[in-house]
């Protein structure tokens, strides 16, 4: 299976592209017409929720115009883009009832089923992205989609990313591949759609920076303003996350009475889903702070997961009653490595291979404003036990006035490299039975027009599973809590507009109330922009210019561990509490969207004894920055 990956994925890409061409090509021209008005450009969610194409530009776009093309106002950047986040806050919103593979910290840029749009256009349409990285490199988002028919639609895409960054040895090469296709009966009521999906993310690891070269950093010693002159732990380990998935979804409405007072639809579903992810860390020799190793050079560790799933599903939809869905699904996996490591006192097996069979149900209601949902799904047997429920109230008391509440209640499996592990490295070997982390939310949010947007959620967690140092160790080592985590998180949203300026702001509150030694989060977040915008030329532009304002309080910020790729738990060193400071000015033009940033304006007064990512892995310098996003339609 390793072996054929990568080969495979060439040649698949290869009959994508080329089948996608000869469709496009071979269409019959038709006269130029006017062009149809913007919400006839249908964006449809994994969940089947519909949108349209967003061509204006707004603050909340220039919060989005970046490597995740989403706001990333609880995360922290390293250095470089391409590379790994650290979280400023959590949510515990996907209800897996399957551990999750290896290497989380790798997966911000990673496309999930839940994440992949599918669309319908009246004209072909292209997006691209592009915008300026660090030090030799770009990256480039490109997009194309067509409806062939007002039936059939196809869309191809591709995101990349190159970057040497300003430090050694921290050079990032990201590609996301994405075809989509989604098919409809006149009649409406056979629907189709399918999606491959093929993604590498690789990242070129230095361990951080050397002592000597933090102090250096700390105290910004004009000699080292070039940051490639600090020293970083190491030069010669990288590490790679790739995945390739096909996903088929077909329904059809085997009773559909439709008129204009009531209706009654039932729809019959099946889902198919194959993936494959790997795991790859290379390091040509070892570092003596990983702990000693079986290898002396050309250390390698490959970890491989096999995902097959099958679910088939049924809808019921009834203007009075409301809509009741029920579903059952199997899933077989194949986890692990491909050899077993036998030790003195123990033996290390090399694969967690079984197989989960599902059921569930889901309940959803509307009624003068008010809308009730509900889900719930359970591992009826199988290797791995897991259940979900949730529930959700809302109201809508009209177009500005939103409210809602709801509760989780979520049990599962830790991650797979928590229970099972390999590595050329000592220390990174393990074999556990851990118990399932269970999860409890509540949540109120209030969404209104006037007065802005507020949520406020109430999280607690048992069994929490997570890296951290144990006593008498140097390295990372899962571990699960024995205290309960309880987690309050409160988040407020208001944009103020004065003429021509306007003053956005974002605050959250976060509080530990109880494992704060296992689960650290800053107390405080806020982001404010103050903005100035206008029509020149006759309107022919759009501009917007200001400065945004990003602050978290100091806090015991997760450490990152190159081997794992993941981030793990510290205790000793405080960090953050620096000022962020972004310049833009954003420019539109007809369907495009440029954008000017200078980046960190505040770094360049010092004072970095706080300015880091992670421990030993200093945040981004100041720079100018440049992008645009531009849409055409044909």
């Amino acid at each position: 299976m390793p072996e054929s990956f990568p080969r495979m994925k060439k040649t698949l890409l290869l009959l994508i592209v080329m089948f996608a061409s000869a469709t496009v090509f071979s269409q019959t021209p038709t006269p130029k017409k006017v062009k149809p008005p913007i919400d006839y450009y249908k964006i449809i969610s994994a969940d089947r929720d519909t949108t349209y194409l967003d061509t204006t530009l707004s603050i909340k776009k220039k919060y989005k115009f970046n490597y995740l093309r989403k706001d990333n106002f609880e995360l922290l950047q390293f250095s470089n883009v391409g590379q790994t986040y650290n979280s400023l806050a959590y949510s515990f919103d996907r209800l897996n009832l399957m551990p999750l593979f290896v290497a989380q910290s790798h997966h911000f840029n990673y496309k999930e089923i839940e994440d992949i749009n599918y669309f319908n256009v009246p004209t072909p349409l292209t997006e691209l992205y592009f915008k300026t990285a660090y030090a030799q490199g770009q990256q480039l988002d490109a997009f194309f989609t067509i409806n062939t028919s007002p039936q059939f639609n196809f869309s191809i895409g591709y995101k990349g990313v190159r970057s040497l960054g300003k430090y050694q040895h921290i050079l990032t090469s990201t590609g996301n591949f994405l075809f989509t296709s989604n098919y409809h009966t006149k009649s409406q009521r056979y629907k189709i759609r399918f999606h491959v999906a093929a993604q590498d993310i690789m990242n070129e690891e230095n361990g951080g920076l050397t002592d000597n070269s933090l102090a250096l950093f700390i105290n910004d010693d004009p000699e080292f303003t070039d940051r490639g002159r600090l020293d970083v732990k190491f030069e010669n380990a990288d590490n790679k996350l790739e995945g390739l998935r096909f996903y088929g979804d077909h329904t059809y409405e085997l009773i559909s009475q439709r008129d204009s007072l009531s209706h009654t639809v039932l729809t019959l579903g099946n889902i198919l889903s194959y993936e494959e992810k790997s795991f790859k860390y290379g390091q040509d020799a070892p570092f003596a702070e990983f702990g000693p190793s079986y290898e002396t050079a050309d250390l390698f560790t490959g970890t491989y997961l096999e995902d097959f799933n099958a679910k088939g599903y049924a809808d019921f939809d009834n203007s009075v009653l409301g809509k009741i869905t029920a579903w059952a699904s199997y899933t077989d996996f194949n986890y692990g490595y491909n050899s077993v490591l036998i030790l003195d006192e123990e033996r290390i097996p090399n694969r967690i291979k079984g197989n989960l069979i599902e059921a569930g149900a889901a309940y959803e209601k509307e009624y003068r404003g008010f809308k009730l949902s509900g889900k719930g799904a359970i591992n009826v047997a199988g290797d791995f036990d897991g259940n979900y429920i949730q529930g959700a109230a809302s109201y809508d008391l009209n177009e500005d006035y939103n409210a809602k509440a709801s509760i989780t209640i979520h049990s599962t499996a830790p991650n797979f490299n928590f229970l099972l592990y390999q590595s050329d490295y000592k220390n990174y070997n393990w074999k556990n039975e851990l118990n399932n982390v269970k999860t409890q939310e509540l949540k109120f949010e209030i969404n209104t027009k006037k007065f802005g947007n507020a949520s406020v959620s109430y999280t607690g967690i048992d069994d929490y599973a997570y890296f951290g140092i144990k006593a008498n160790d140097s390295t990372p080592s899962p571990l699960q809590a024995s205290e309960r985590v309880d987690y309050l998180k409160i988040k407020a949203e208001k944009e103020f507009k004065f003429g021509k300026f306007g003053l956005d702001n974002t605050v959250m509150y976060q509080q530990v109330l109880s494992g704060e030694t296992v689960f650290n989060v800053p107390q405080i977040i806020t982001r404010n922009s103050l903005y100035y915008e206008d029509h020149w030329f006759k309107r022919a532009l759009f501009m917007q210019t200001g400065v945004t304002f990003k602050y978290f309080t100091q806090y015991n910020m997760n450490a990152y561990d190159p081997v794992l790729a993941e981030f793990y738990v510290q205790n000793d060193q405080e960090l953050g509490g620096f000022p962020l400071v972004d310049i833009f000015f954003n420019a539109k033009i007809r369907q495009t969207r440029i954008f000017f940033v200078y980046e960190n304006f505040m770094s360049i007064f010092g004072g970095k004894n706080e300015y880091f990512a992670a421990p030993g892995y200093p945040y981004r310098d100041n720079v100018l920055r440049f992008g645009l996003v531009w849409n055409f339609f044909l």
